[in-house]
């Protein structure tokens, strides 16, 4: 398990991190998700060791992973910006990093290229962004550690590649008990692969949530009521009135929320499945953050 306890990260005068924490299950896929600036790439090089906090600690299996070979050789990051070596092969990188990580296969680095269709051989200053991104995820899954943090990990894919991606990932997570942490902006990239999101806004953590208590816990409803009915005994977050269909958004058990407007005997009523993005602007709303960014 991944602990994160009361980090905190100052650059000068900026609070890049404010006193976050996280736990992260062995074996899970956590989305990290915010806006540009909320400190996801701070804290993902806080996680690996890179940076040391100011205050708090970042332990795995309750070992620390500043200045500790041992943690960090069972985590690989994958920056948003990948560096290779100049004029180098997929080959050459593999060399490196089976250096680095005395876990690295072969046998695994050639089966995932061949799935990508990468020519090992080829140097990768001749590939496309696409390409260079699917090498990087190639080389990082080889190491074959118990960790893996993602940047931004499917900016620059195609959208057939970038699902492929995620069917590898969630392969290994099933297969060898792999935890993936991936940071994105972009909500809806992660809402079929993760099963925990955390949500970072101006490096606090506004929302730390399993993705299904998070999808059963608040419901868009349309409805046409009866004229003088009482919704007292709802929490009613937010409430549009277009003429007689009113659209609402509901926090509270789906059947108990059925139960109660089936008592006031609608003459139309409908639940309408909200999408992950869409749960977590409610819940920032409630929390008391004005939503002016796309999450």
């Amino acid at each position: 398990m991944i602990e994160i306890k009361e980090i905190s990260l100052d650059y000068g005068t900026f609070k890049a991190l404010d006193q976050v924490s996280l736990q992260i299950a062995d074996g899970s896929v956590c989305g990290l998700i915010g806006s540009n600036g909320s400190g996801k790439s701070t804290l993902l090089r806080v996680m690996c060791g890179v940076f040391k906090p100011k205050n708090g600690s970042i332990c795995y299996d309750a070992r620390p992973v500043y200045e500790n070979d041992e943690v960090k050789s069972q985590i690989v990051y994958l920056s948003d910006e990948q560096y290779y070596f100049p004029h180098c092969t997929m080959e050459d990188m593999a060399q490196f990093y089976a250096s680095v990580y005395k876990g690295f296969s072969y046998e695994h680095f050639y089966a995932l290229a061949k799935k990508f269709g990468l020519s090992v051989d080829r140097k990768i200053n001749t590939f496309s962004k696409g390409m260079t991104k699917q090498a990087s995820i190639v080389l990082a899954l080889a190491c074959d550690t118990r960790y893996l943090l993602c940047d931004e990990t499917f900016d620059g894919l195609d959208p057939v590649i970038r699902q492929s991606v995620k069917a590898i990932l969630m392969s290994e997570v099933a297969d060898r008990g792999l935890t993936v942490v991936i940071a994105s902006h972009n909500l809806r990239e992660l809402e079929d692969i993760c099963d925990h999101i955390a949500l970072l806004h101006k490096g606090k953590t506004v929302l730390d949530k399993d993705i299904y208590e998070a999808k059963t816990a608040v419901h868009k409803i349309q409805t046409v009521l009866p004229s003088g009915a009482s919704l007292s005994g709802m929490k009613v977050v937010r409430r549009e009135d277009r003429g007689s269909l009113s659209t609402m958004i509901i926090k509270g058990a789906k059947n108990e929320i059925e139960s109660y407007f089936a008592m006031m005997n609608p003459k139309f009523f409908e639940i309408i499945p909200l999408t992950l993005e869409e749960i977590f602007i409610t819940e920032m709303e409630e929390a008391g953050y004005e939503v002016t960014e796309n999450f």
